[in-house]
This record gives structure tokens, C-alpha cells and sequence, in this order.
């Protein structure tokens, strides 16, 4: 169902030329939600809620963010933000991904998988455990243990500000929050029903 009157918020998906955003705005609309792609500051700051998706790689995302002044704006901004997958990675301070310099906003490090015995990238379908379910969190019971889909190379290290984690040779941080910022770094907008509850949860925040 719809989320009810969402045709009144504005959702602002921020534009920097980071892999295919096509499928987060069919999500949302999915839900009834008429989103903005956008690199426009006026329009970021008035929206009610911010999406940061992206694929790719994160020094490249990081030059175009900081062309376009993103990189002063992003760690400003007040209302409800959801980074998703390279999103969630460049909120973070630093990437090893050919040694990038992140907006900083959460301070944990990205490191690269080195378990030769796995298949890098990390690609497919694995189970959530949340390890925070309090006030303000997008995480609920029901999304506990739940698969979610994956695809990445790199992973946020373990820290104060894990949310969710998950194990793929390795227990990385699946989910990050700090304050106003919620960060997955599964896609949930194809990860089915637990995706959806993810973003309906996320839309849902005051």
C-alpha cells in the first residue's frame, strides 16, 4: 500500500553520477512516493527526506561529489538521510577503494574483502542480524535475520555506529547510523518485501 500522504514529501535522491539510481526511484514509487534526482543544493535542503544511492567506485563518486560542492553539503543536512550501498561508503572518513578520501560524516574506516577463498565481489542474498532496535532506527524486528541483497567489493569496518551486521567470511557493518544519517549497504530497493519494510521505515521517520 501506498504510504499515506506521501505525495506530499518531498524525497530528494541525490545525483552524482554513481551507477543506476533507476531502480531506488521505481521503489519508491512503487510506494507512492514521486521522488526528485538532483545535485541541486536549494532542492536537497528542502527536501523532507535525502536518499544517497550509488554503485561504483569511490574515489571517482568522491571527484564528482566535491565538483558539484556536495562534499560541504551532504554532512549538513538535518533531515532523515539514508546512504545505500557505495552511498552508505562514502559517508564514511576513508575508502581503500584506490585509497579514497569519504565525506566523514560516520567515522569508520572501508576496507577491500582479502579472504582468497571468497568470490569478490561480494554478490547475492544474505541474512541481516540488527543489533540496534532503538527510538529513530530503521531496523525492526520483523527485518531481523531477513536476506537482503548484496553487491560489493569493499566493506565498513565493525564500530560504534553498526546498526546491522552481516558475515560473508567476514562480520562487516551491514547497516550504519549516526544521528540524522541511516546507511545500508545492501540494496533495498531489490531486496523484495525487506527491502520495502526498510524504506517505508526510513520514509516513516519524523
Amino acid at each position: 500500500n501506498p504510504i499515506l500522504s506521501a505525495p506530499e514529501m518531498k524525497i530528494a535522491v541525490i545525483d552524482y553520477e554513481a551507477g543506476n539510481v533507476q531502480s531506488v526511484l521505481f521503489a519508491l514509487e512503487r510506494l507512492g512516493v514521486d521522488a526528485t534526482l538532483t545535485h541541486d543544493p536549494s532542492v536537497i535542503l528542502a527536501a523532507d527526506k535525502v536518499i544517497f544511492p550509488g554503485q561504483g567506485e569511490a574515489s571517482s563518486a568522491m571527484r564528482v561529489i566535491r565538483e558539484r560542492g556536495l562534499d560541504k553539503l551532504i554532512p549538513t543536512l538535518k533531515q532523515p538521510f539514508l546512504g545505500v550501498c557505495v552511498g552508505m561508503q562514502l559517508l564514511c572518513s576513508h575508502s581503500e577503494e584506490n585509497n579514497a578520501t569519504c565525506l566523514g560524516v560516520i567515522p569508520q574506516k572501508v576496507v577491500r574483502f582479502t579472504d582468497k577463498t571468497l568470490k569478490v565481489p561480494h554478490v547475492g542474498w544474505n541474512n541481516l542480524k540488527i543489533t540496534d532496535f532503538t527510538e529513530g532506527s530503521i531496523l525492526t524486528k520483523e527485518m531481523d535475520d531477513r536476506y537482503f541483497y548484496f553487491v560489493h567489493s569493499f566493506y565498513v569496518e565493525m564500530g560504534e555506529y553498526t546498526t546491522a551486521t552481516c558475515d560473508y567470511g567476514v562480520e562487516f557493518a551491514a547497516c550504519l547510523r549516526k544521528d540524522n544519517f541511516h546507511a545500508a549497504q545492501f540494496h533495498p530497493e531489490k531486496s523484495g518485501d525487506a527491502g520495502e519494510i526498510l524504506l517505508r521505515n526510513f520514509l516513516g521517520l519524523k
